[in-house]
């Protein structure tokens, strides 16, 4: 076998494991009780579902064209970059909004922080 036919099975076996990442993301969504819980799958899962898709794209195209196409470098660099981001200010805002925790959580981490903030602040 040649060697850019393995690099092909290697890019297409990348952009299965994304797409199943992709699935696992979605059924988060739509099982975690809260607006926390649902950001956390959409952010992290997602965001590595994208990325490992992506290098699969890469390889497959460095393999089948060898052709190195730095639009799919800086779509990693891009994802990477502002996913994680998005969600911690989705998530800060929904916060900051008083959205409900869900009954399941144990604790608030972050009340007394923004309590003791408040009271600083006045």
């Amino acid at each position: 076998m040649i060697v850019s036919e393995i690099f092909k099975y290697i890019g297409i076996a990348f952009i299965v494991i994304g797409s199943l990442t992709s699935i696992v993301s979605a059924i988060g969504l739509i099982r975690f009780p809260d607006v926390y819980s649902r950001a956390h799958a959409a952010t992290k899962t997602t965001t590595v579902a994208v990325l490992i898709t992506l290098v699969g794209i890469f390889i497959y195209y460095i393999a089948a064209e060898s052709f190195v196409s730095i639009r799919i470098i800086l779509a990693i660099v891009f994802v990477f970059l502002t996913a994680p981001v998005s969600g911690h200010l989705i998530l800060r805002a929904s916060y900051r909004a008083k959205v409900k925790l869900a009954d399941s959580s144990i604790k608030d981490e972050l009340h007394d922080y923004f309590t003791n903030k408040q009271n600083r602040e006045e």
